[in-house]
């Protein structure tokens, strides 16, 4: 099974593209965090992993988001090769990630909705996202602590 599933930020702002038949196609780099601090430093490292999306969530993506921005994305894992222009005896390898879908993340001035865009869906990208003012995002201490076992209802 190949599927690679990000949370990250962008590093700059997606590029759309048309292919010559008129297939739009977006690059963008997303930078996410390693779970540990580096122990000398405290400083969390992150890694830069180039996506590329294409058609529906290519728009999508170059139209909603933008340098800084959080992204959920799924997809899967490509792999690739090519020579050097300027020396044919050196070959660079690539690894991307070919983006299925994605997902707003993050605060609300960050993304502003919660709207998901899936490449597989044949409805259109949506015209713009919706805000929910009824939603709000809680803490720990929002939740009660079940002390018994009978009091849970299911």
């Amino acid at each position: 099974m190949n599927k690679v599933v990000l949370v990250g930020r962008l590093t700059a702002d997606p590029e759309l593209r048309q292919t010559q038949s008129g297939i739009a196609s977006c690059q963008f780099t997303v930078a996410v965090d390693r779970r540990f601090a580096d122990k000398n430093t405290g400083e969390r490292q992150a890694d830069f992993i180039r996506c590329q999306a294409w058609r529906q969530t290519a728009e999508f993506v170059s139209k909603y988001f933008s340098k800084g921005k959080m992204i959920a994305l799924e997809g899967s894992l490509r792999t690739g090769s090519y020579t050097d222009r300027n020396h044919s005896d050196v070959t660079h390898y690539t690894t991307d990630v070919f983006v299925d879908a994605v997902e707003f993340c993050g605060g609300k001035n960050d993304s502003g909705s919660g709207n998901t865009q899936n490449t597989q869906s044949a409805a259109p990208a949506p015209q713009q996202p919706q805000n929910n003012p009824d939603m709000s995002y809680g803490s720990l201490s929002d939740f009660e602590e079940i002390l018994n076992d009978g009091e849970v209802p299911f």
